[in-house]
């Protein structure tokens, strides 16, 4: 039987064949390296998906919620608002006063009169927690108006009547503003102690609005900053990752206290309720919501308000601090001048705790319901 010759190869053709192969292989490897590449990209995106999203609120009363341990009332919406009475009795008192706590507060801060002058003058004081602190209920959607229909519900479930005086700290010298704005004909008086100011309301020079923002610690530039333009969850995620410093209030950095607030923080015992009860339910709804709804966008200006006391019938009172490292006086300066209304008390020499120092709180009380002065203005 005749045998086949063999077949000769060519060197090029050899060359081909094994270039095609080598192609073929890295076309194989190629395409395995681009499937690893995109199954590793969609798996850091669910990451960073699970990393920037808050934690649920622990609700009071809810499993793996705090228990519920003081008195709330239900309000319009179903939410419950948590509050402590203290002072005369309600129904002998002369003056009823809600006090609106701070950033990262609760019902227990609340301005601390002498028991001789609740005694003598018939006061009676409530203070609440507000909208995700301590005991009450979150509201994702918090706005100015909405806490400020709290106030006027607290008020009317607890019988404090037609009229009563809202004393705002800090913070919550901001909710003060939006009951000027919203519910200004159930009001007897207001007072805000360090009222905290939104660098983007608008009417505020915004050359001013950028010198008091620069004199603020670079961390809080970029912490106001975010809470103005980024979304809550990212004014969350900002404030708790590691890479960068976050806001200095969360953290409490010594450089946000006056030489004269370190003074008076050291003379005082506050209540142990301030460490443990703001945050019963987590740090989202709470401290996170407060940043970026009170430096988010406002639906008025404070600066734009009418004197809702056209009679005379009532006042409105900013105290601060010259030497407030929290919130620089000068803006608090040009609103009083905007708003002449507005009996303006400057203290030389204090920070943002002076609503602490001995005889302080007695000194705002007599002012807001007597009219009483001693050459603060």
């Amino acid at each position: 039987m005749a045998v086949a010759p063999a077949r000769r190869v060519s060197a090029a053709s050899a060359r081909s064949h094994t270039r095609k192969a080598k192609q073929g292989h890295s076309l194989s490897t190629s395409g395995v390296f681009k499937k690893l590449l995109l199954v590793t990209f969609i798996g850091f995106l669910a990451w960073a998906y699970q990393a920037l999203q808050p934690p649920q609120p622990k609700i009071p009363g809810s499993p793996g919620g705090p228990p519920i341990t003081a008195p709330r009332i239900k309000l319009r919406d179903g939410r419950h608002l948590a509050y402590k009475e203290y002072g005369v009795e309600k129904d002998s008192a002369k003056y009823k006063i809600v006090v609106v706590h701070g950033f990262n507060g609760c019902r227990h801060q609340s301005l601390f009169l002498s028991q001789e002058l609740i005694d003598n003058l018939g006061v009676h004081l409530v203070s609440f927690d507000r909208p995700g602190y301590g005991e009450s209920d979150p509201d994702p959607k918090r706005t100015r108006k909405s806490i400020a229909l709290d106030i006027e519900e607290l008020a009317d479930q607890l019988g404090l009547g037609t009229k009563f005086y809202v004393i705002g700290i800090s913070m919550g010298g901001q909710i003060v503003w939006g009951c000027l704005k919203y519910i200004p004909h159930r009001l007897a008086g207001v007072a805000m102690l360090a009222p905290v100011v939104n660098h983007w309301w608008s009417g505020i020079p915004s050359d001013l609005a950028s010198l008091v923002y620069k004199q603020l610690l670079l961390q809080d530039q970029w912490a106001l900053r975010v809470g103005h333009y980024a979304p809550t969850w990212f004014t969350y995620w900002w404030n708790t990752q590691k890479w960068f410093p976050s806001s200095a209030a969360i953290v409490r950095h010594p450089d946000t206290l006056s030489p004269s607030d370190k003074e008076i923080l050291a003379k005082i015992i506050l209540p142990k309720e301030l460490l443990t009860v703001p945050l019963l339910q987590g740090e989202y709804e709470s401290i996170h919501r407060d940043l970026a709804t009170g430096f988010g966008a406002w639906e008025f200006s404070p600066v734009d308000l009418q004197n809702p006391f056209q009679n005379n019938e009532g006042r409105v009172h900013i105290w601060q601090g010259d030497e407030d490292r929290l919130v620089p006086v000068t803006i608090q300066r040009f609103i009083a001048q905007k708003l002449p209304w507005i009996k303006y008390h400057e203290l030389p020499g204090a920070g943002h705790a002076f609503m602490l120092a001995d005889g302080m709180p007695d000194r705002i009380a007599k002012a807001l319901l007597l009219g009483e002065t001693d050459g603060d203005d």
